[in-house]
């Protein structure tokens, strides 16, 4: 979800003016071989800095400077990323640059490995009934990521995606 929009929706921590709740894009698919999978996911999280770029003076446009949609639209057409991040800051004082992560490369959900211990009461023979016994067990909870995943620093912090048993 795009700065502008998440600003539009969560002011205060509740949905303003929705129908209904947002949703998201979600895909499956199965690929060759690791190298063509980070390179789509590279291309995905590009391509999510390029829509929030043009989403965030499209959105400043619009609320701040009095633009309608069309003009907005019209402004923007032609230009480069440079020329939105300048507009960004010569006219609305945003620094496009110290925007959160979470905006410019989006959410990396991934599943993380992690050991529950509980304790439990279990039926065991008679001279050790009674007892209670740790338990151990290993799951996977999912994990959202606000970082870049286009160099290899992530890939070498998390090899275990790329495993053929994970």
């Amino acid at each position: 979800m795009d700065r502008a929009m998440s600003t539009a929706l969560c002011s205060g921590g509740r949905a303003i003016g929705l129908n209904e709740e947002p949703g998201f894009d979600g895909r499956v698919v199965v690929y060759p071989n690791n190298q063509t999978l980070k390179d789509y996911l590279s291309w995905r999280q590009v391509d999510c800095h390029i829509n929030n770029l043009y989403n965030t003076v499209f959105w400043a446009l619009v609320q701040q400077a009095g633009l309608t949609p069309v003009q907005a639209q019209e402004r923007l057409k032609g230009t480069v990323a440079a020329d939105k991040q300048e507009i960004l800051f010569s006219e609305f004082n945003i620094n496009y640059n110290n925007e959160p992560l979470m905006y410019k490369k989006g959410t990396v959900l991934m599943w993380q490995k992690v050991e529950e211990v509980t304790t439990k009461e279990v039926k065991l023979p008679a001279e050790m009934e009674g007892q209670k016994m740790k338990v151990s067990q290993v799951r996977a909870r999912p994990l959202a990521l606000h970082c870049d995943i286009i160099g290899d620093a992530f890939w070498k912090e998390h090899p275990e995606i790329l495993e053929e048993d994970s």
